[in-house]
């Protein structure tokens, strides 16, 4: 293996049902060989489904991608090593097993990794929209949701109130 000193996601595969067990016992090897600086993150995609049946309302973790368990790590012989050989692990996604690391595009669809958004402005800024349809128009700040990428703006148009909806690149602090 190649040593690269950059932490990249890959995949691992493992046998159905066993991505809990996989990535307790991974902990628990990595906590042993303090390889913390080469294994930095194990991930098992999961959702929350809400189930309603009969009135009742159930909501319950499920696998995204069952057999499949995400891993932070700098590849080297040991941690490939450690990785491949914990049981119920049948092998990195890639050709011939050999680890292929995800792209930044693919980390972020899968939303392994949140992103920290930082916005130069905050509910009850004066703002001018940038970009879109509302182009040119300003307004007020009323509501900034970092974790969906949408920030609430109050504009005045046509004499009436409206409150739009935009992306959080699409405004700017007014001057």
């Amino acid at each position: 293996m190649a040593e690269v000193n950059e932490a990249r996601w890959y995949v691992i595969h493992t046998y159905s049902g066993y991505e809990n067990k996989v990535a307790s016992d991974l902990e628990k090897i990595i906590e042993n060989r303090k390889m913390q600086d080469l294994i930095l993150d194990i991930k098992i995609p999961t959702e929350t489904v809400t189930e309603i049946k009969e009135d009742k309302k159930k909501e319950y973790e499920r696998k995204i991608f069952p057999g499949y368990v995400l891993i932070k790590m700098i590849v080297t012989d040991d941690s490939w090593y450690v990785v491949r050989n914990i049981r119920g692990v049948t092998g990195f996604v890639g050709p011939a097993s050999k680890p292929v690391p995800l792209t930044e595009d693919e980390v972020a669809a899968l939303g392994v990794e949140k992103r920290v958004v930082e916005v130069g402005y905050k509910v009850g800024d004066h703002v001018t929209i940038v970009d879109g349809p509302l182009k040119d128009f300003s307004g007020t700040v009323t509501a900034v949701d970092t974790d969906a990428g949408s920030v609430s703006v109050n504009i005045s148009m046509f004499g009436r109130e409206t409150n739009a909806e935009l992306e959080l690149d699409q405004i700017a602090l007014a001057d």
